[in-house]
């Protein structure tokens, strides 16, 4: 079974435009739950754009499923300009404290609309190869935000990694466009085939939808599928619970 895990930052974003609690957060978690989904994202940044360090607060004290965290191990805390918002402790700090079930390292900064890229291991397998013997000891299965790079496998298994979570934008923007698709799943395919003759686990997330996963979801040994932004479109359309009841149909979790 493909785990779907879904990231409620966008439903953070919606109601961070008012100064309200609506859209609630771990009511809309539990909605997902109940439709079906195996696990919760949150994508908490320094800035506290969409989810807050609060929400993941909430969230630890109430899920029944997996809890996974996304986050630069790096970001240092920071003081919150905004009336009534805590301020934010520190990604690893909040790591700590609330012991997700998996914790997914991403090399993001404020600069990025988004995370688009994932981590050099020639150049900074040093430097996260203690933070994950800390999650490790913590309890916390951890995963690296990787490019579909079969070589850096061996060096992410070796580091101390669990899992892989693979950036999935350039498939998803081949298939927007139908150019090349085939080549560029080729490469997704062999870095994952790479994971696993590794150890590792392969999870995938960024941009994959009802349609781009009818092909992506026969990737070799994917564990796991973290979706948020178009599972909030499609939630629009026909609405949550429906939306969630489609991706894991188009998952084979029906």
């Amino acid at each position: 079974m493909i785990a779907l895990s879904v990231n409620l930052n966008k439903i953070a974003l919606i109601r961070n435009s008012r100064d309200t609690t609506i859209p609630d957060i771990p009511e809309h978690a539990q909605r997902c739950i109940d439709a079906g989904a195996n696990g919760i994202t949150v994508h908490p940044r320094p800035d506290q754009r969409h989810i807050r360090a609060d929400d993941c607060r909430d969230l630890a004290a109430m899920l029944s499923v997996e809890f996974n965290m996304e986050g630069n191990p790096f970001a240092a805390a920071r003081a919150s300009d905004r009336p009534g918002v805590s301020d934010y402790p520190g990604f690893m700090d909040l790591v700590r404290e609330l012991k997700p079930t998996q914790c997914t390292l991403v090399p993001d900064g404020d600069g990025q609309l988004t995370s688009d890229h994932g981590f050099d291991l020639n150049t900074q397998a040093t430097a996260l190869e203690p933070i994950l013997a800390e999650l490790r000891a913590l309890g916390v299965r951890s995963s690296l935000f990787m490019d579909p790079v079969p070589e850096q496998m061996a060096i992410a298994a070796a580091i101390g990694a669990d899992r892989i979570e693979l950036y999935t934008e350039t498939f998803a923007a081949a298939w927007m466009t139908q150019n090349d698709v085939s080549a560029v799943y080729e490469g997704f395919r062999v870095t994952a085939e790479a994971a696993l003759t590794a150890g590792l686990g392969v999870n995938a997330g960024h941009d994959l939808n009802l349609q781009n996963l009818v092909l992506f979801r026969d990737l070799p040994g994917l564990a796991e599928v973290s979706i948020g932004h178009a599972l909030t479109v499609d939630a629009l359309r026909i609405g949550l619970d429906p939306a969630v009841r489609r991706y894991q149909e188009v998952l084979g979790n029906a």
